[in-house]
């Protein structure tokens, strides 16, 4: 089977590294090399032994003939739709100029002008459309497999095609191990310009129930961006404090997603032992899923979870929606990292399960 040109990557946890008999844990994933390593599915052996689905996506051959479906999926859209997609070299949303007579926008990145891909927008007439998810979306990546539970790639990304400052080198490695399924990224200047960099990963969590309203969320964060609505879904330049409201789920246990319409994007993250934490929990499949990163460039959190669909979405991310906006004010982090000729830095978010009661 291969998608984006690319063999799907499987990797199988490897003995005695995969989660104790007993208790849940990873043991399965494919990856895609041939569309810029996105995450199609990750395996859950949950307490009872069963395996499961962790990602909401359709079966290999099915996904080969969404993604390989030719004009629909402009600019790697697609990517997004399922599975798991890596976000680079920013993640959520870039707003410009609409380009007339061409599907791109004119931006502004810290005083240069880049065109963009205008790949998404508002649904409703009139609404805005910009650019969304990074430049890598339908990217392949030449990789290697040196072992069964790991997957590595080098992407001379360049100046992803005339659209970025400076030029880029991307490495990724996934890896099974312990039970949790592990990504990690490194983006390294070798141009001779500032590189604004901004990487995330984009993972839909089935629900094994499929018992949406009962969902728990747990996310630690003092802030939410406000937007103007769920349609453009973009930033007003407002922050947000969560204590006490609908979008607080930094207790404990986390709070029921009931029938709360989820498109935000959450900041000012409590961590938790150096580590930016959410969980996804699941009560009546008695199992949760828990994203960690240590990383101290992810500063933002996207949730996505419409009620009427049996998965959550969690971006960790190191940037806000538009951070290059003027919507902003001038004393909010935005998140963007920004690397010096010869720099570089890494993003890593590690995949782990385990029960919980009913």
């Amino acid at each position: 089977m291969r998608i984006g040109g690319a063999p799907v990557v499987r990797l199988t946890a490897e003995a005695p590294a995969g989660a104790p008999a007993g208790t849940p844990g990873f043991v399965e994933a494919e990856i895609l090399p041939g569309r810029g390593m996105m995450t199609l599915q990750a395996r859950l052996r949950l307490p009872s032994g069963e395996i499961v689905d962790a990602l909401f996506a359709p079966p290999a051959a099915e996904a080969a003939r969404e993604l390989d479906g030719g004009a629909e999926d402009f600019a790697g859209n697609k990517a997004f739709a399922f599975g798991g997609a890596v976000l680079a070299p920013f993640a959520n949303r870039i707003r410009g100029r609409a380009l007339p007579g061409a599907r791109e926008i004119e931006a502004d990145l810290d005083g240069r002008t880049a065109r963009l891909p205008r790949n998404w927008g508002g649904k409703a007439p009139g609404a805005e459309q910009y650019a969304m998810h990074g430049l890598i979306l339908d990217a392949p990546v030449p990789f290697e497999q040196p072992s069964p539970a790991r997957v590595t790639g080098v992407l001379e990304a360049g100046d992803f095609g005339g659209r970025w400052p400076s030029r880029a080198v991307l490495g990724f490695e996934y890896r099974l191990e312990d039970g949790a399924l592990a990504l990690s990224i490194t983006a390294r200047n070798v141009g001779d310009e500032t590189l604004p960099i901004g990487l995330g990963w984009h993972p839909y969590f089935a629900l094994p129930s499929g018992q949406r309203r009962q969902a728990r969320l747990r996310l630690p964060a003092d802030l939410r961006a406000e937007v103007n609505d769920y349609d453009e879904v973009l930033p007003t330049g407002r922050l947000s404090p969560t204590s006490g409201g609908p979008y607080d789920f930094g207790g404990p246990d986390g709070a029921a997603l009931g029938d709360l319409y989820l498109d935000d994007c959450f900041t000012g993250l409590r961590r938790e032992d150096g580590q930016a934490v959410v969980d996804v929990r699941d009560p009546a499949a008695g199992v949760g899923l828990r994203l960690a990163s240590r990383s101290p460039h992810v500063k933002a959190i996207q949730v996505f979870a419409p009620p009427d669909k049996p998965f959550v979405v969690v971006e960790p991310q190191f940037n806000l929606a538009d951070p290059f906006g003027a919507v902003w004010p001038r004393e909010v982090d935005t998140g963007m990292a920004r690397l010096q000729p010869g720099e570089q830095l890494s993003y890593d978010v590690r995949l782990s399960a385990f029960a919980v009661g009913t």
